[in-house]
């Protein structure tokens, strides 16, 4: 195991990790809508997401995808079009005003709701693949051993995870502070032009 090269790592991605982005607005909105049980699941998504994207680029198989522009572009533009689509229930949800208590769904459709969201929004992210292999063979040399590639790679996905636990955590503490109706909708508001800033900033980047 290298470790100098591993602890370089673990603080690039420390630092990666805590600069916001649309994983940090999916999993704080899902949690102030559906409570602190919606959150963390959208958070176990985003996760989830992260380790099968890094698993395809120890695999090779993130490689083919960027190679082949087409899929790639595909790919792009689906996250931007899920993006845009959740801006919109965002500010969707401002304009009527209407928030129903957590309470009055049940639990396990709060999970659901909150996984899918958080794995879409991240396994859509075309950036997240090109991290991994643009950033892995930075701290390791070719010739790698695979297990090594998928420890460092599982590390970023394990940071994720708790990052987002504790962004949870934090939320839900503060929802009951922010249910109020008009803070709601100004948190609405500014989620779905956060959400639409992070989609046209995908879209333009090349």
């Amino acid at each position: 195991m290298p470790w100098a090269a591993y602890g370089s790592f673990l603080g690039f991605a420390i630092v990666l990790v805590l600069i916001p982005g649309p994983d940090f607005t999916v999993v704080t909105r899902n949690t102030l809508v559906g409570g602190r049980r919606r959150g963390a699941w959208s958070g176990l998504g985003v996760a989830s997401s992260n380790v099968i994207q890094g698993c395809a680029a120890v695999a090779g198989l993130g490689a083919i995808i960027v190679g082949l522009q087409p899929v790639f572009e595909a790919v792009k533009w689906a996250g931007i079009a899920y993006l845009l689509f959740l801006a919109l229930l965002a500010i969707r949800s401002a304009v009527r005003g209407e928030y129903p208590r957590p309470e009055d769904a049940p639990a396990r459709r709060q999970g659901v709701k909150g996984y899918r969201q958080g794995f879409l929004s991240n396994i859509t992210n075309p950036k997240v693949l090109v991290f991994y292999l643009a950033v892995l063979p930075q701290f390791l040399g070719p010739g790698t051993p695979i297990v090594i590639l998928l420890i460092f790679a599982l590390t970023h996905a394990i940071l994720s995870l708790c990052y987002l636990q504790v962004v949870v955590l934090a939320a839900a503490r503060l929802r009951v502070t922010l249910s109020r109706r008009a803070v709601r909708r100004g948190l609405d508001i500014a989620t779905g032009a956060a959400l639409v800033g992070f989609g046209t900033r995908l879209a333009v980047e090349a």
